[in-house]
């Protein structure tokens, strides 16, 4: 399952994304990954959520980032959840390009049986029509 948190920088995704991923943390049974742009939000999470700094490890553009999600899911076989905040930033995206890697990320938890739950910056009318069914919570 892929889910959509959207809205205009500034509007309190990463907060939402943040309490979300911390209450999700007491009721699952596998592990929780979250990939973010920065540390900043290192002592936000739960210490049983693996941070992830994207961009220590040189990921540019969406088909490294979707090679690197995929290396992270093949690694840790009791992956439940993975948190993408700033994913525009991290994937190096454009609105339109979202539709195509939605379908991969899919198709991946669908295969792994890992949830995916995503912050895009772009306010709800600006994201394709195609993956508005997947918007959980709108800012």
């Amino acid at each position: 399952m892929v889910q959509l948190i959207v809205g205009n920088k500034g509007k309190g995704k990463t907060t939402c994304l943040l309490d979300k991923v911390n209450s999700e943390i007491k009721s699952i049974l596998g592990n929780i990954c979250y990939l973010d742009k920065s540390k900043k939000h290192m002592y936000e999470l739960n210490n049983r959520i693996r941070l992830i700094c994207v961009p220590d490890y040189g990921i540019e553009g969406a088909e490294e980032f979707f090679g690197f999600v995929s290396g992270i899911i093949s690694q840790d076989h009791d992956l439940q959840q993975m948190y993408f905040d700033s994913f525009l930033d991290l994937s190096g995206l454009k609105a339109e390009e979202i539709p195509a890697f939605v379908k991969k990320l899919e198709k991946l938890s669908s295969d792994f049986e890992v949830d995916f739950v995503v912050s895009v910056s772009l306010d709800e009318s600006e994201l394709p029509e195609s993956v508005r069914d997947l918007i959980t919570v709108s800012l």
